[in-house]
């Protein structure tokens, strides 16, 4: 008990002190505990969406941006492909299953996808409520759009030129039929009609020049996949993407400003120990008088050195708490704020254990900064001190 009541008048004598402290605790907490948030669940995402998905083939341009518009669903095509070069990828014989996709429309932001059944066996998806669409402007919805969007069987709609909010809309209307069973993959996020639904609303053109924008592809072995990569690479004009590699890549791209906040985090967390250090070691020097009288009123050593060992303690601790509170809200808004983010699983409002990491990293760094101005504590001379005060 004493002990507490010395921490506790320390941050009344010096509330601007301690408060600083802890908002620099929690400032390296809240990034670190962000970026974990980031990475971990943006990887999951990404990994669980593509799964199933061997190739994706397209309009000759990036790989990284085919994978992320056809497969995440976060980026813009790269252009279109002849149906007929879909059709014959199809029929490959390496081929066990391929969907030819078309993108370019959205309801509010939330995509709509032109494909056939194929692209519902890919993703193992299957309807909760209603059907699959069979005919021209039908759709069936994500579990997360239909939510989101408030739609069920019966209701319409009408889709939006781009792949954001705000474009200009079709006349034409489309037909809810049914709603997905959640998956929790990309396809809870996506509206999913006919291709023909998409050749409609865009001016149906003549049969033999239709387009797709992509084809999902499922091949029977790993080496089909790298071979009819390498072919369609090497012989077309379009170009085949791995979406495992792609996402390897994008996260190689970003790695660099990860690791630079990561390390921001860690000199964030250093310099609140070291400033938790030099305050402690100024207390100490301050009010050595102080705990002399206390020793000789009774306190042990023990409860002076535990007063300034939990002193840093609690400084951190508070500071670790509220920085794990800033960094989930700090994800979560993001998460609604942008349509990228959603699309990429993020939110504040799940935990990952790697925070208990930061949180034993935080407390340790109170901890340690504490410690010396501690033994010093525990060393005063009692005698020596009470004789020299004036």
């Amino acid at each position: 008990m004493i002990a507490l009541g010395l921490i506790a008048a320390a941050w009344r004598d010096r509330p601007l002190t301690a408060a600083l402290h802890t908002l620099m605790m929690a400032a390296g907490v809240a990034v670190a505990t962000a970026l974990l948030l980031f990475s971990v669940q943006s990887d999951r995402r990404l990994a669980h969406d593509a799964r199933g998905i061997d190739l994706v083939i397209g309009a000759k341009g990036s790989p990284l941006q085919l994978v992320m518009a056809a497969v995440f669903h976060i980026d813009v095509p790269t252009g279109n492909i002849a149906l007929a070069d879909a059709q014959r990828i199809a029929a490959d014989p390496r081929v066990a299953r391929a969907a030819a996709i078309g993108l370019g429309d959205s309801v509010r932001g939330w995509r709509i996808v032109g494909a056939d059944a194929a692209f519902f066996a890919l993703h193992e998806a299957a309807p909760a409520i209603g059907r699959l669409p069979e005919a021209p402007m039908e759709a069936v919805i994500g579990a997360d759009a239909a939510r989101r969007l408030g739609l069920r069987p019966g209701d319409s709609f009408h889709g939006a030129h781009g792949l954001g909010e705000g474009g200009d809309h079709h006349d034409e209307d489309y037909t809810v039929v049914g709603v997905l069973a959640a998956r929790g993959s990309v396809i809870d996020r996506l509206i999913v009609t006919p291709l023909e639904s998409i050749w409609a609303t865009h001016g149906a053109p003549a049969e033999t020049a239709r387009e797709a924008t992509a084809v999902l592809v499922r091949t029977k072995t790993p080496f089909a996949a790298m071979a009819l990569k390498q072919e369609v690479n090497t012989g077309t004009t379009m170009v085949a993407a791995r979406p495992p590699e792609e996402a390897a890549r994008l996260f190689s791209l970003v790695g660099a400003g990860a690791d630079a906040m990561r390390g921001f985090a860690v000199l964030l967390i250093g310099l609140a120990a070291l400033s938790v250090f030099a305050g402690l070691l100024s207390l100490l020097r301050e009010r050595r008088g102080d705990i002399a009288l206390l020793r000789a009123m009774g306190a042990t050593r023990v409860t002076v050195f535990g007063a300034l060992l939990g002193q840093g303690l609690a400084t951190a601790a508070l500071g670790a708490g509220i920085g794990i509170g800033l960094g989930h809200i700090a994800i979560e808004a993001f998460a609604r704020m942008s349509s990228q983010a959603r699309e990429l699983g993020l939110t504040g409002l799940s935990a990952h254990p790697g925070e208990f990491v930061i949180v034993t990293a935080a407390l340790g760094a109170g901890l340690l900064a504490a410690l010396i101005p501690a033994i010093g504590a525990y060393r005063v001379d009692v005698a020596q001190t009470l004789s020299e005060a004036p």
